[in-house]
Order: structure tokens, then C-alpha cells, then sequence
């Protein structure tokens, strides 16, 4: 069907609905002598007569009450397939506010979000990455990106990553000079480069774990860091001993750049989880992110 066609049948249906050229002409926004037009034309295209029109008053034929019968079952389920479609439309765009922790933002979140924008391309996903506890309700963000244990109790929580293992590792060539520790006191006689919270400054303990036995110590050491890249370089560059996860020195200890020590000593870092206030209207952006994010798998 033409769009002239589809035209004159929708100025039909509104001048039959209304028995008034003048109420449907307004409907549709056209001049009442263009509907005019509009009606006779299709009256020419069929060869029939549709209306009976006087100076006072307008009515359908025999002809026009069988079209109109036909026509409104047809017009109204169209009218629902478009809107339906409108709906679709309007739920893959949108705009979403997160917040994460520079581990959260460097480990996965850059992941999901390219992986999460490939289908839904119109989504705007807006990050602030912060090392500090942000309350995401005060901070006006639809959700944010933390380890589990720093989650706030009334949030909630859908994980994101699995548990990532944390590594003791050097660089060959400082082994061969310093020696292979082997135990986690014997760390105390090495130069270790030490982790620091860029938010609060704390120094980041290290920890261990070996059966039931655990416990943990503050390394030490003439270097101490806020940023896991210039950790790394440091390490490769032989300054000493770190302590660092798993996806950060993996392709380094394949390599045999650097070496895992102590790993019977192993511990994990808690997952990621992407947590957001349950609210009775939550935003459809953030509702179309919780469900990709529940097919996704970070690889």
C-alpha cells in the first residue's frame, strides 16, 4: 500500500468515527478542504460512494459502514504494532550513570561495557571511576561496581566477576640475586613494593592463607605506589617483589618475565559485583544492563 493510499483510509476512518469533516480535519491536522479532497479521492479509487453529505449533516453508506467495519480491527492493530515497536525503541536508549573502582574500571568494567554497547549501541553509559566508598543514591548514580565486602547493607548486589587469586611474583633476574623466599616470613628480608589506597592512603596488608592457617603482614620496602601499571613496571624492571592479581601479571608469568613465589600461600580477591538501590520504577537502562549482565561472562 502507497502512502497516499494509507492516507486517504486513515482520513476515512476519522471522518466516519466523527460524522464531521470539520472535528476530523482537526484530528489530523489538515485544512477541511484538503480531508475533502483526500475522501473524494479514495471514493474515485474504490468507485463507490462512502458518505452521504449535506450542508447540516454527514453519514455513511452501506458502502462506507462495511469499509469502516473493516478498516477499524486493521487500523487499531496496526496502531499496536507501531507503539509496541515505539516501546522497543525507546527501551534501548537511554542514559546510565555508573561509578567504580579503578581495579573494577582496569579488570572489567571496559569489558562489559563494549561487550553490553554491541547490542544496545544507544545506550550512553556515563563512568566515574573512584577508589572511594560512594553512596550511589546521594551521588545520583544508577549503580556502581565494588567488591563485595565494601557493599552498603540495603544495596542490591549481582555479581559480576568470579574470585581472581593474588600472586607473589618477580622478575627472574632479581631472584637470582635476592633469593627465592621460601615462606611468607622470610618476604620480611626482600625488597617488597608496597600498594597504597589512592583515596585514604592506607598501605594494602598482604596477605596469606595456607589450610586453616592465616594471617598477614605490612611488607616493606624502598617503594610504595598508588597505581597497579606503575607497580608492574617496577616489578618488571627488577625493583623488588609484589604482590598483584592474577589478570594483571598473567601474561607476564607465561612469558617467564616474572615468576610466582609462595603459591601454596594463595589467597583470592572477594568478585566484583554491580549493586543499585531496588526501586518500583527502576530505569529501563539499567534494567536492560542487569539482564545482559546475568548472560554475560567476562572472557
Amino acid at each position: 500500500m502507497k502512502g497516499a493510499e494509507y492516507a486517504q483510509l486513515e482520513a476515512f476512518v476519522a471522518v466516519a468515527e466523527r460524522c464531521n469533516f470539520r472535528r476530523a480535519a482537526q484530528h489530523l491536522g489538515l485544512a477541511p478542504s484538503t480531508l475533502s479532497q483526500t475522501v473524494s479521492n479514495l471514493e474515485d479509487r474504490l468507485g463507490v460512494q462512502l458518505f452521504n453529505r449535506t450542508t447540516r449533516s454527514v453519514s455513511l453508506t452501506r458502502a462506507g459502514e462495511q469499509l469502516l467495519s473493516q478498516l477499524q480491527p486493521l487500523l487499531a492493530e496496526l496502531k499496536r504494532t507501531v507503539e509496541a515497536a515505539e516501546d522497543m525503541g525507546a527501551a534501548n536508549r537511554g542514559h546510565l550513570r555508573l561509578v567504580c573502582s579503578r581495579a573494577a574500571a582496569r579488570l572489567a568494567l571496559g569489558r562489559l561495557i563494549a561487550d553490553f554497547h554491541r547490542d544496545y549501541p544507544r545506550i550512553e553509559v556515563d563512568v566515574t571511576v573512584d577508589d572511594g566508598i560512594t553512596n550511589i543514591v546521594e551521588s545520583h548514580y544508577d549503580a556502581g561496581v565494588r567488591v563485595g565486602h565494601l557493599l552498603e547493607k540495603d544495596m542490591v548486589a549481582l555479581p559480576l566477576t568470579g574470585e581472581w587469586p593474588l600472586h607473589v611474583v618477580a622478575t627472574p633476574v632479581y631472584l637470582e640475586r635476592h633469593g627465592f623466599p621460601e615462606n611468607p616470613e622470610a618476604l620480611r628480608g626482600h625488597n617488597c613494593l608496597r600498594m597504597r589506597h589512592a583515596q585514604s592512603g592506607t598501605v594494602f596488608p598482604w596477605r596469606f592463607q595456607r589450610g586453616k592457617r592465616r594471617f598477614e603482614f605490612q611488607a616493606a620496602g624502598n617503594l610504595t605506589v598508588d597505581d597497579e601499571a606503575l607497580a608492574l613496571e617496577a616489578l618488571l624492571a627488577g625493583e623488588g617483589i609484589g604482590y598483584l592479581l592474577e589478570p594483571d601479571v598473567a601474561r607476564y608469568l607465561q612469558t617467564g618475565q616474572l615468576v610466582s613465589l609462595l603459591p601454596e600461600w594463595s589467597v583470592s580477591m572477594p568478585p566484583f559485583y554491580i549493586y543499585y538501590l531496588r526501586t518500583r520504577h527502576m530505569p529501563q537502562p539499567l534494567r536492560q544492563l542487569l539482564d545482559f549482565i546475568k548472560g554475560w561472562r567476562l572472557g
